[in-house]
């Protein structure tokens, strides 16, 4: 988003807080300050840039959604990585009220809603108001995702009293009815504006998720939600959509020019402005290699023993990053090399080969810098790597989720050989063998394929009943943590009860 956007963001922000004790006072609700028609377009660039803090960058929503399930594990390497358990605490499923980044990924997801209903009070047009109620509705679905009740207010409402809460049930009927109402007007493209098949995209996850949110310890599906979804995925295949052949050039710093699947992005402009989305290969690469990272987020043996070593998306050299210096793309084990070959070594002089093992606290000083496959999904940007703001666009939907999701939905109505069809004709572009058979834990490995590290799997393994399992590094956990917990400088709120459990 361009500066001007953040600054208006700022001053929409400060006029809603109206008092310092923001949280405990007003709970990050929204009035209408210093909005008006004449400032309508920069509030609705704000709500966009509101969605770069939450969403893009591995840090907030996606640890969310990643780093509690058996994708991503950020081992506490002696003093690096500790935050005080933080991490360990989101793997292990043992977080609580108190913990900070759930508490401020809830404040920001809520605060996209916020701003998206304040473009509401400044008189936009048909086309603006569908794009804002698009934002806020895309946010309230994480919001109900994570937490299971979601804060609101309407447009006007005054900030004296808390703010208004909606159960489950109701916010699925609300979000349903608002996405099908705001369809006809938002644009078709292109894929960095909210747009038609944006929407039709999130229709799909709610009805395909609709069940596990109302039930999440024995999800159902209903066959008529199934046959929405089903629907749902034919109207958005008439847009055109197909696989991209290089799987990464989904993610690629021209990625808005390479991808032929992208459907709903945020738009990045190199070196001019953009998010923290560098954090995407800095969290995972060693301080030795070229860019310098943060030497954290792994991935686990048995979720890289998932993929075939025909499959493209397990990765390999990819141009313009492992020529200029020496960094694969996907999935990074064994030794590491420069742009020449030359073996790179850790900063104790041993050889920088990552390893499949790997534990939630590393001990051994030989071997915690290099505990752990690594992932790079977005192909790094070094043409602006000086600046921190690469110019990849964040991807927040394709169309092969589009593709996976008709087929989850064809399996639970007992259509299986279509599914397997559409499976099938995804791992062929993606070098993988072709399936005999398709079972939901088949599937449920092929979303893991596809969409590793783009914030879905979370969701997923609650869906299909295996979030409370037993994986590597983590034992079998407690129901209350299908939910995140409101978090306690929330509570001032009389209208939010925490969840059980908690």
């Amino acid at each position: 988003m361009k500066n001007k956007y953040i600054f208006t963001f700022a001053i929409v922000a400060l006029s809603f807080a109206g008092c310092t004790k923001l949280n405990e006072d007003l709970n990050g609700q929204v009035g209408s300050g210093a909005v008006s028609s004449n400032n309508v377009a920069g509030v609705l660039g704000a709500t966009y840039a509101a969605m770069i803090g939450p969403y893009q960058a591995p840090w907030n929503w996606s640890a969310l959604q990643e780093v509690t399930s058996d994708e991503i594990i950020v081992p506490t390497r002696a003093g690096d990585w500790d935050d005080n358990g933080a991490w360990r605490a989101l793997h292990l499923h043992k977080w609580a009220p108190d913990h900070t980044r759930i508490s401020d990924v809830f404040r920001d997801l809520n605060s996209i809603s916020y701003v998206a209903t304040s473009v509401l009070n400044a008189n936009p047009n048909a086309v603006q108001a569908a794009q804002a109620r698009f934002l806020r509705a895309f946010a309230q679905f994480s919001v109900l995702d994570g937490w299971g009740q979601v804060p609101y207010r309407d447009p006007g409402e005054g900030v004296t009293k808390p703010s208004r809460v909606r159960n489950a049930a109701d916010e699925i009927a609300y979000l349903i009815t608002e996405l099908n109402a705001i369809i006809p007007d938002l644009p078709v493209g292109p894929a960095n504006v909210a747009n038609k098949n944006a929407a039709r995209t999130l229709l799909m996850k709610i009805y395909l998720n609709k069940g596990a949110f109302l039930n999440r310890s024995t999800p159902t599906f209903d066959a008529a939600d199934m046959a929405k979804v089903i629907s749902l995925a034919d109207e958005i295949g008439a847009g055109g959509y197909v696989l991209t052949p290089n799987y990464f050039d989904n993610f690629a710093p021209t990625n808005d020019k390479l991808s032929t699947e992208n459907i709903f992005t945020a738009q990045n402009l190199g070196g001019v402005s953009g998010s923290d989305l560098d954090g995407q290969w800095k969290c995972t690469t060693h301080y030795n290699q070229d860019p310098s990272g943060y030497n954290g987020f792994s991935t686990l043996s048995n979720f890289y023993n998932k993929f075939e070593d025909t499959d493209k998306r397990r990765g390999g050299s990819y141009a313009e990053q492992t020529n200029v210096a020496g960094i694969r793309i996907g999935f990074l084990v064994g030794q590491q090399v420069n742009q020449n070959g030359v073996a790179l070594k850790d900063r104790k002089g041993n050889p920088l080969a990552f390893t499949p093992e790997v534990s939630i606290i590393e001990r051994d000083p030989n071997h915690l810098e290099v505990a752990g496959i690594r992932v790079i999904k977005y192909p790094i940007d070094y043409a602006n790597a000086g600046s921190r703001k690469p110019d990849n666009d964040w991807v927040y939907f394709r169309y092969a989720d589009v593709l996976l999701m008709k087929a989850e939905a064809q399996l639970r109505t007992s259509q299986p050989a279509a599914a397997l069809t559409i499976v099938n004709s995804i791992r062929t572009v993606r070098g993988a063998s072709i399936l005999p058979s398709l079972t939901l834990d088949i599937l449920l490995d092929e979303r893991g394929r596809e969409l590793y590290w783009e914030s879905f799997r979370r969701q997923d393994l609650i869906r299909f009943g295996k979030f409370l399992t037993a994986w590597q590094e983590k034992p079998a956990s407690e129901a209350k943590y299908l939910l995140f917990p409101i978090p306690d400088n929330q509570l001032g709120n009389p209208n939010l009860i925490q969840n059980p459990g908690y």
